[in-house]
């Protein structure tokens, strides 16, 4: 049994040792953020923070997590409040949005070590693939953020959340079966 921290709080998967970290955050712990893209590392769809350090959770067993930190975009902010997911919102960065729980991670831990990079930084450290092709907005972004986080700048909170569960489930009319 693999014991560890997600989110601050403590897990413990009663999973094979060898199941990569990805699988046993989307399927045991419901943290649906964390995406599959490629399962081989490439894509950094899968992004977490461990540690401190970004990580494509893809390519970590739960074994190797024993013990350790993991921060999923869950972890970050559950009401949006963190500046890069304002500086994202308010920068108009996401298209399609299947990359963008992995370079908002990536970026975080980038700003956690330097607030203040260059786009040369920003280059090195966000290695994931978007075929939406956002990188220029995606750099204006961190950039934003990272001036945010030094209180230079502030942005406007991001717009609430869509529907929560609790409300989605009211919301749907009670189904009702003729013949």
């Amino acid at each position: 049994m693999t014991k560890f921290t997600v989110n601050d709080r403590p897990v413990q998967y009663k999973m094979d040792p060898q199941t990569p970290l990805l699988w046993a955050l989307r399927d045991a712990s419901n943290l649906t953020g964390t995406k599959y893209g490629c399962g081989i590392g490439d894509c950094g769809a899968c992004m977490v923070e461990i540690d401190g350090e970004a990580i494509r959770s893809c390519l970590v067993t739960i074994a190797e997590a024993e013990g350790r930190f993991v921060t999923t975009i869950e972890g970050l902010s559950r009401d949006r409040s963190h500046p890069l997911q304002q500086a994202f919102v308010a920068g108009n960065v996401p298209q399609c949005g299947f990359c963008i729980s992995g370079v908002i991670m990536a970026a975080s831990v980038l700003l956690k070590k330097n607030s203040n990079p260059t786009d040369a930084e920003i280059d090195a450290a966000i290695t994931n693939l978007c075929r939406c092709g956002i990188y220029p907005r995606l750099r204006g972004a961190i950039k934003r953020a990272g001036r945010v986080m030094r209180g230079e700048e502030r942005i406007a909170a991001a717009p609430p959340p869509g529907i929560t569960p609790e409300d989605a489930a009211r919301a749907v009319p009670a189904l009702t079966v003729t013949k």
